[in-house]
């Protein structure tokens, strides 16, 4: 079996690669650029490559099938970079991982606790020798009440974090589960974002998740409602969000994702225009925590998304994408 890996990161994967590469007697073909159509002939030969978040369109499909490839595995929980229905077409398998949920979880609650407690503010100006108090006061976490929505592995396992504050805590999901149930409780979407001071996002991006924030939504809300979203992006309307932010009432929000961030995010833009406008201003606002995906980003979880990557290729678990109709 061989597997070309695309966006081959030295620095941090190599090792897992190395080391798993020879657990499961696979021949590992590093390639360190991202992947392209000009560049799909370097997996000629390999059974599947394996990716992360960068486009996977038709084209690139097509060209890595020509060469003989069946199969793409994303070291990614996420898929929705992927053209499902082109990968079906080729007759090609597609599939994601998992990884340590307490990578996000402990995220996820890190941000919650930032807003609060206005961190962005009191950092920067502690930065420039100011260590005034006006502006800089925060709100206890015990005080309120914390919507979760989704519920699958790091959604509970946020759930469970929370429970150690004493908060109330509401959970929303299609598929409830009994691990939830010992520390939330489950309501409606739509009390959920009535009821809630803090909301913090894990569900996948689907159709029915797409814009679940928007500027109906939100005139439901709480004034001054904190919202994290370590999840994806296009689970929040971008501009709808602006609005709310500039005139307060979305009182903070924790993006560690944003919608159109492909292409962006991990490369290095401080001398460049970074061709994101929401992005940009986002990043401006002091009650607004812009951060560039990194909530997944420990040891624990890039060791398990390239062993779990390896894995679903050889099919030793099954984790394969399910295409929709």
């Amino acid at each position: 079996m061989k597997i070309a890996a695309y966006s081959y990161r030295d620095f941090d994967e190599a090792p897992y690669f190395e080391k798993f590469g020879k657990q499961y007697q696979v021949e590992i073909l590093p390639i360190r650029a991202v992947p392209t159509v000009e560049n799909a002939h370097l997996a000629e030969g390999c059974d599947a490559v394996t990716v992360i978040t960068t486009p996977i369109q038709e084209d690139l499909i097509r060209a890595w099938s020509s060469y003989g490839v069946k199969h793409i595995s994303t070291r990614t929980i996420g898929f929705d970079h992927i053209d499902l229905e082109a990968a079906k077409a080729c007759g090609m398998a597609v599939s994601n991982v998992t990884y340590s949920t307490g990578s996000v979880a402990d995220y996820a609650v890190m941000l919650i606790l930032m807003s609060l407690r206005r961190m962005k503010s009191i950092i920067k100006r502690a930065e420039g020798m100011d260590y005034s108090l006006p502006g800089n006061i925060g709100r206890e976490i015990g005080d309120l009440t914390v919507g979760v929505v989704g519920t699958g592995k790091i959604g509970t396992h946020v759930i469970r974090n929370l429970s150690g504050f004493g908060c109330r805590i509401l959970a929303y999901d299609p598929y409830e589960n009994e691990e939830a149930k010992k520390y939330a409780s489950y309501c409606s979407l739509d009390e959920l974002m009535r009821e809630c001071d803090v909301m913090t996002f894990h569900t996948p991006a689907t159709k029915s998740s797409y814009h679940m924030v928007n500027k109906e939504t939100i005139a439901t809300m709480k004034d001054g409602v904190v919202l994290v979203n370590t999840a994806r992006g296009s689970i929040i309307d971008t501009p709808a969000l602006i609005d709310a932010l500039e005139s307060g009432k979305v009182g903070a929000a924790a993006l560690d994702v944003i919608e159109n961030e492909l292409g962006i995010f991990y490369g290095d833009y401080k001398y460049q225009v970074i061709g994101h406008r929401e992005m940009s201003i986002l990043k401006d606002l002091p009650n607004v925590l812009m951060l560039p995906h990194m909530a997944f980003y420990t040891e624990n979880a890039i060791s398990d998304m390239v062993e779990h990557s390896i894995c679903h290729i050889l099919e030793k678990d099954g984790n394969v994408v399910p295409f929709e109709n």
